[in-house]
C-alpha cells in the first residue's frame, strides 16, 4: 500500500503532520478523520519529495539562460495569477480561464508560454505539471503552491496569496536593489573616468616627459607603466575582463564558489545587514505561506531552499532539515544551525506552541520588510556624499600624479632663482 503525507489540526487546533498508510487518498482521509483530525493537506508521497534544493550547476546555468531567453516582467505574472483566481472563483475552468488570459496577453512571450501550458492542460496534465514545464516563467515555489492548492480544492484562495507574495517580494528585491543601483553606477562612471585618463591623458604627459629625459617621479613612472599596459592591450584586456566576469557567475553556482560569494555579501559592512534582512523577509514569507497552504514542512523547506538564493541559508536549512527529520522541533532546529536571528527564532517557536506558525511568520516577513525599508533610508542619506568623496579622491590622485613632476620642476626652479 502507499504511504500517504498528511498535515492536519486536531481538536485544539494545534497543527500535526506525519505519513499514513492505506490504500487510496480516500481510505486515508477517512482513516484521519475518524481519529477526529480536521485535514490541511493530503498527498501521496513521491520519491523525489527529500530532493536537495539546488540542482547541478549545468542545470542552473541552463534555467538563468531559459529565464533570460522566456523573460516576463513580474507585473505581467502577477497580473496573470490574480485574474487566473478570479476568473477560476467566478466558476471557469482552469483550462478556459487560461485561454482567455492567453488571448488578452500583451508581452509576446508570455503569450507564447500561457499557449504552451493551455495546449497542455488539453493533453490532460494538471495546471502545476503544465506550468512545471516552463522553469523560466514559473518557478518551483510557485508550482508547489499550485499542487498544494489543487489537492485542497483551494486553488483560487492559494493563487491570490501567490500574487500578494509576488508583489512583496518584488517590493523588497525592488527596494534592495535601489540602495544598489548607486553606488554601483558611481563605480562603473568612475572606473570609465579612470580608463579614459589612463587611456587618451597620461600618454600625452609621457611623451612631453620623455622629450626632457629627466626621471620621473615613482608614483609617474608606475602610473605611466599602468596606463602604457592598458593602451597597448586593450582588447586583450577587455576579453578577459568579460571572460572574468562569465567564470566569476559561473564560479558562483557551484557548491564552493557559491558559498564564498554568499559568505561575502553578509559580512560587507553595512549591505551585509541589508542583505540578511531581505534573506529573513523571503525566508519567513515563503515559509509561511507554504505552510498555510497545507504543505508539509520539509517539503516547504525544499522549496523555501530553491528560492532564499543564499548558499549559507541553503546549507542551513540543509542542516535544520536533517534535526527536524531526528525529532527537533522546527524552532530547536533553527537555533541549533546559528544562522537565523533570535528574533525569528522566537517566533517560530511561539508559533509551534500555538498552532499559528504560518501568521506569526507573517508578522516576522513584516519586521524585516520594515528593517529593509530603513537600511535604505539610512544608505539613501549616506551613500551619495560617501561616493563622491571616493569618486574626487581617485580622480585628484591620478591627476596629481600626472602634474607631480611639474610641480617637482617648479620647485627646483624656486631653489635656482
Amino acid at each position: 500500500m502507499p504511504n500517504f503525507q498528511y498535515v492536519v489540526t486536531d481538536a485544539k487546533g494545534i497543527r500535526r503532520e506525519d505519513k499514513i498508510r492505506a490504500g487510496n487518498l480516500d481510505a486515508a482521509m477517512q482513516s484521519l478523520s475518524k481519529k477526529g483530525y480536521k485535514v490541511v493537506s493530503l498527498r501521496e508521497m513521491r520519491a523525489n519529495l527529500g530532493d536537495s534544493a539546488l540542482p547541478p550547476v549545468y542545470e542552473q546555468v541552463q534555467i538563468s539562460l531559459e529565464r533570460m531567453r522566456q523573460h516576463v516582467p513580474l507585473n505581467a505574472l502577477v497580473f496573470f495569477t490574480r485574474q487566473l483566481s478570479t476568473m477560476f472563483s467566478a466558476g471557469l475552468t482552469i483550462e478556459k480561464s487560461i485561454g482567455n488570459l492567453m488571448i488578452e496577453e500583451k508581452n509576446p512571450r508570455f503569450r507564447k508560454v500561457l499557449a504552451k501550458v493551455a495546449n497542455d492542460l488539453k493533453k490532460g496534465m494538471a495546471l502545476s505539471e503544465a506550468l512545471a514545464l516552463n522553469p523560466g516563467v514559473f518557478d518551483g515555489l510557485y508550482v508547489a503552491l499550485v499542487h498544494a492548492g489543487e489537492i485542497s480544492g483551494s486553488l483560487h484562495v492559494i493563487l491570490e496569496e501567490l500574487s500578494d507574495y509576488l508583489e512583496q517580494m518584488e517590493d523588497t528585491r525592488r527596494k534592495v536593489i535601489s540602495a544598489l543601483t548607486y553606488p554601483v553606477i558611481v563605480l562603473v562612471f568612475m572606473g570609465l573616468i579612470v580608463a579614459g585618463l589612463l587611456i587618451f591623458v597620461v600618454p600625452q604627459f609621457a611623451e612631453i616627459y620623455a622629450k626632457f629625459g629627466a626621471r620621473l617621479p615613482g608614483p609617474t613612472r608606475a602610473l605611466v607603466a599602468v596606463s602604457q599596459g592598458i593602451s597597448r592591450n586593450f582588447f586583450p584586456v577587455l576579453i578577459l575582463t568579460i571572460v572574468a566576469i562569465v567564470a566569476a557567475w559561473i564560479s558562483s553556482m557551484t557548491e564552493k564558489g557559491g558559498m564564498i560569494f554568499d559568505t561575502i555579501k553578509l559580512h560587507l559592512p553595512v549591505f551585509g545587514m541589508l542583505v540578511e534582512n531581505s534573506l529573513m523577509n523571503k525566508f519567513a514569507k515563503t515559509f509561511g505561506i507554504l505552510l498555510a497552504s497545507g504543505v508539509p514542512v520539509l517539503e516547504s523547506l525544499n522549496h523555501v531552499q530553491k528560492v532564499v538564493g543564499n548558499r549559507v541559508l541553503v546549507k542551513a536549512l540543509e542542516t535544520a532539515k536533517m534535526l527536524i527529520k531526528d525529532g527537533f522541533a522546527i524552532s530547536v532546529a533553527m537555533k541549533k544551525v546559528d544562522v537565523f536571528p533570535p528574533t525569528l527564532v522566537q517566533l517560530i517557536a511561539t508559533g509551534e506552541e500555538t498552532g499559528e506558525m504560518d501568521k506569526l511568520l507573517d508578522k516576522a516577513a513584516y519586521f524585516y520588510a520594515k528593517q529593509v525599508d530603513a537600511i535604505v533610508s539610512r544608505l539613501t542619506s549616506l551613500i551619495e556624499p560617501i561616493m563622491i568623496m571616493v569618486l574626487g579622491g581617485v580622480v585628484v590622485s591620478i591627476i596629481v600624479t600626472i602634474y607631480l613632476p611639474i610641480f617637482k620642476l617648479g620647485m627646483a626652479l624656486q631653489r635656482g632663482l
